[in-house]
C-alpha cells in the first residue's frame, strides 16, 4: 500500500509542537508495518541548510487557486529511510513564522491544492492520503472535486490532533481563495455559523477519521471537548476511531541521550540521581534536600490545568514537594509563577521560556511530572517522562487516561485524578508523595514506567488496519 502523509510540519525539519513529532516518527513505523509511506510538507524558509543542501529538485508546475495561478516547485529528500516531499513557494512559505500569518487560509489552501496538483506528476501514486489537522483539511475536499481518471480510488484518512484549531474562515475567503462550489459552503457541508469550517468539511469528505487517542475520540462527542463540532462528530462516528500516539523511543532514550549528564536504564537507575543533582544546580535548589521535585513542562495556559496548580501551590509546597516550571503562555500564569519563585526561592523554580536542554534535564532529573490538563488529545510529556523514570500525575483527560495506569493497579505507571478540581489534584499529589517515601515501591513504579511499550509499533499496526479496511 502506498501512503502519502500530508502534514504542515515534521521533525526534524520544522517543529512547533507535537504534530511534528508524529510526522517525524509515525511514517517510519508505517514503513516497517509494510507500507510505502512518504511525507509531504511545505518548504518553509525555517528549514535549515543542512537539509536543503541535500534535497533533490524534481519539477515545477502551477497551481490554480481561485483566480490565482501560482508557481509550485517540488523537492525531495530521503531521511532515515523515509522519502519527504517539499512543496516550494516562496510567496507563501518564505515567512518569519510557520503559523499566525494574516493569509494562513490562503497559504494552506495553496498547500492542499498543490498536493492534489502534483500527484499525477510524481513517480508515486498513493493509494491513500493521510491528512492532518485543518492545514490539510482541504485535501479530501479538493480530491472529491477532481474528475475521475488518475484520482479514481484514492482514499483519504483525516487525523484530528487537536479539535480546538478548526480552520474557520469567512464566506468571502471560501469564494475568493478556496475556489469551492458555493453550495458546499453556503448551505452545505462546510458551512459553520456565518462562515466555513475546513475541519468540518474534512470530517464529512474523508473516507475515515482518526484522532490521537481512544478516550479523546469518545470525548469529542460532547460539547465540552468538541469546540462546537460534537454533532458533526456524532454524525460521522461510524468512521471515527482513536489511535494512541507513540513515542520516538530512539530519540527519547535515557540510555543513549547525549543531552543528559549521566545515562541510565530501567535495569540501573543510579544515573537518574546524578541527573537530579544537576537539575537542582540548574534550578538553584539545595542538592542535599532529598524532597521530591515535581516538574511541569508545558504551555502555561488554562486548558493545561494551571489554574488548578495556582490555586493550591502553597499547599503543594507545604506537603514537602518542590515545583519546577518550564514554559511560556498566558501573562497571568507567567507572572504568578515568577511571584511564586520569589516567595519560595528554594522550593519553586519558574523558568518562563522553552529550552530543549532544560526540558531534557527536567524529564530525566525530576521525580514526578504534573499534567492536570482540562483537555489533552494525547499528550507527549507524560510518555517522555515515563521513558525517563519520572512518574506522571495526570487528570483523566484524553490520551492521559489511555496511557497512565493509576497506582496501585496492576501495571501501574503513574497517578490519576478524575474531576477537574484543585483539591482532587492536591489529594492525588499527596498520595504520590506518600508512595515516594516508600523507596522500594517507588523504584518498582519507576521501572514500571520505563518498561512500558511506548513506541509506534502497535499504533502503526492499528493505522494500517484502518487503511486496509477502506479497500476491503
Amino acid at each position: 500500500m502506498n501512503v502519502l502523509f500530508a502534514v504542515s510540519e515534521a521533525a526534524p525539519f520544522v517543529k512547533t509542537g507535537g504534530l511534528a513529532d508524529v510526522a517525524g516518527s509515525l511514517p517510519a513505523a508505517l514503513k516497517l508495518a509494510g507500507t510505502d509511506t512518504r511525507v509531504i510538507l511545505p518548504l518553509y524558509s525555517a528549514i535549515k541548510d543542512e537539509y536543503r543542501s541535500k534535497m533533490e529538485f524534481l519539477f515545477y508546475t502551477y497551481v490554480d487557486l481561485g483566480w490565482r495561478h501560482q508557481y509550485c516547485g517540488l523537492f525531495s529528500l530521503e531521511h532515515e529511510g523515509v522519502t519527504f516531499y517539499f512543496i516550494d513557494s516562496e510567496y507563501y512559505f518564505k515567512r518569519d513564522k510557520i503559523y499566525g500569518c494574516m493569509d494562513d487560509g490562503e497559504r494552506f489552501a495553496f498547500f492542499s491544492k498543490a498536493i492534489v496538483t502534483v500527484l499525477p506528476l510524481l513517480n508515486f501514486r498513493p493509494d491513500l492520503i493521510n491528512c492532518n489537522d485543518w492545514q490539510t483539511a482541504l485535501v479530501p475536499i479538493y480530491l472529491n472535486l477532481e474528475p475521475a481518471g488518475f484520482y479514481r480510488g484514492i482514499k483519504t484518512v483525516y487525523t484530528i490532533h487537536n479539535i480546538e484549531y478548526q480552520g474557520s474562515f469567512s464566506f468571502h475567503t471560501a469564494d475568493d481563495v478556496f475556489g469551492l462550489p458555493k453550495n458546499l459552503y453556503e448551505e452545505g457541508l462546510l458551512r459553520y455559523d456565518d462562515g466555513v469550517n475546513l475541519m468540518k468539511g474534512a470530517i464529512y469528505f474523508a473516507d475515515y477519521v482518526t484522532t490521537v487517542s481512544p478516550n479523546y475520540a469518545e470525548e469529542l462527542r460532547y460539547p465540552f471537548y468538541a469546540h462546537g463540532l460534537h454533532e458533526v462528530i456524532s454524525q460521522n462516528s461510524h468512521k471515527l476511531t482513536g489511535i494512541i500516539n507513540g513515542l520516538d523511543t530512539c530519540r527519547y532514550n535515557p540510555e543513549t541521550d547525549k543531552a543528559l549528564p549521566c545515562n541510565f536504564s530501567a535495569g540501573d537507575t543510579s544515573g537518574k540521581a546524578e541527573c537530579k543533582r544537576q537539575l537542582c544546580a540548574m534550578l538553584s535548589f539545595d542538592e542535599d534536600d532529598g524532597s521530591p521535585i515535581i516538574a511541569c513542562v508545558s504551555r502555561l495556559v488554562e486548558h493545561k490545568g494551571f489554574d488548578l496548580v495556582a490555586h493550591v501551590l502553597d499547599d503543594i509546597i507545604a506537603k514537602g514537594a518542590r515545583l519546577a516550571i518550564l514554559g511560556t503562555g498566558d501573562q497571568s500564569f507567567e507572572d504568578f509563577f515568577r511571584s511564586a519563585g520569589d516567595r519560595y526561592p528554594r522550593r519553586v523554580s519558574a523558568n518562563i521560556m522553552y529550552s530543549e536542554k532544560m526540558a531534557s534535564l527536567m524529564y530525566a532529573g525530576a521525580d514526578m511530572l504534573l499534567m492536570p490538563s482540562k483537555s489533552e488529545p494525547c499528550g507527549l510529556s507524560q510518555l517522555i517522562a515515563m521513558r525517563y523514570g519520572t512518574v506522571p500525575i495526570v487528570r483523566s483527560a484524553g490520551g492521559l487516561r489511555d496511557t497512565v495506569i493509576p497506582y496501585p493497579a496492576e501495571g501501574s505507571n503513574g497517578f490519576r485524578f478524575d474531576n477537574y478540581d484543585a483539591y482532587d489534584m492536591l489529594g492525588t499529589i499527596g498520595y504520590a508523595l506518600e508512595i515516594y517515601e516508600d523507596k522500594p515501591q517507588w523504584q518498582l513504579l519507576m521501572k514500571g514506567c520505563m518498561t512500558q511499550e511506548l513506541g509506534w509499533e502497535r499504533s502503526a499496526k492499528r493505522y494500517v488496519e484502518v487503511y486496509s479496511s477502506l479497500f476491503d
